[in-house]
């Protein structure tokens, strides 16, 4: 993590893929189980300004007026789109202030690989790492790529039924604002563990973060991660490893790693990053999605 960073993370897994058809332009997955409704909370209530950035997507219109709707249901009034389509939007003066005034930035879905693109290292990039580091109550949200950006090293890609061969999961630099986790998202519907676990062979010192569709995970006071949504979180910790093979193989060859430590919580249970220490729900207690 961000050592001392003051501001929250809502990384969530996503449902659907964004940017890729129909289905990105009318699915908001985590509304209906109240995952929405909790950024809205953290963010201090419906009266705040929220910020949507669809650069991900390749439909942003759409996908930013269904933002704006989904909020609107949740009482809150002031919602505005930043429609960043090249790098130069970035620097544009009415963007940055919204991005230095907004309560709630979110990103959506699509592809990773465009949000890094086309802001980060701009003016826009420094305005979100310096909000989150040092102002509380300030809050990042992304959902699918969204949530994958925010890693410093980022899976960009990669098809799961190969990737336990060296080479088959395609790795990028993030936005850097966990620099200590790796985020893969739609985790358990796409059989993501192989991706994540070659991506932590290739880190071992980065966690790997597994985000099942319709649930997300709210990172606070510096370095505790609770679990929101009905789905689950996979934790993998390579720090640990007896033998990982990734390092001295070449592209294509199975690889070999034990010792990879894998934590799998639900919703409400806690993740200590800095000890990581789980405290898990009591099985008869309330979920609260």
């Amino acid at each position: 993590m961000t050592k001392n960073a003051k501001g929250t993370l809502i990384p969530i897994g996503g449902n659907e893929d964004k940017g890729e058809g129909k289905n990105e332009s009318n699915t908001l997955e985590f509304i209906q189980e109240g995952i929405l409704a909790q950024i809205v909370n953290e963010s201090g209530g419906p009266n705040g300004l929220f910020v949507i950035i669809p650069t991900a997507s390749s439909i942003p219109v759409e996908v930013g007026q269904n933002y704006i709707d989904a909020f609107n249901k949740l009482g809150c009034e002031n919602v505005v789109v930043m429609d960043i389509r090249k790098k130069e939007h970035s620097e544009k003066i009415e963007y940055l202030e919204l991005a230095r005034s907004a309560n709630c930035i979110m990103f959506s879905g699509g592809d990773q690989s465009k949000i890094t693109q086309k802001i980060g290292g701009t003016t826009l990039h420094s305005i979100l790492m310096n909000r989150y580091q040092n102002e509380p109550g300030f809050v990042l949200a992304g959902t699918s790529a969204g949530a994958m950006a925010m890693s410093r090293e980022m899976i960009a890609g990669g098809n799961p039924a190969d990737s336990f061969t060296k080479g088959a999961v395609k790795m990028s630099k993030g936005l850097g604002l966990t620099p200590g986790i790796m985020f893969d998202t739609h985790f358990i519907q796409r059989g993501r563990f192989g991706r994540i676990t070659q991506a932590v062979a290739k880190h071992p010192h980065i966690l790997g973060i597994g985000l099942a569709e319709n649930t997300g995970v709210i990172i606070k006071d510096r370095h505790i991660l609770r679990v929101i949504g009905t789905g689950m979180v996979i934790v993998f910790d390579g720090s640990d490893l007896h033998h990982n093979t990734e390092a001295i193989l070449p592209i294509g060859t199975p690889m070999t790693i034990t010792n990879l430590k894998v934590q799998v919580l639900a919703n409400s249970d806690t993740y200590d990053l800095r000890t990581k220490e789980v405290h898990v729900l009591p099985i008869d207690a309330p979920f609260d999605y």
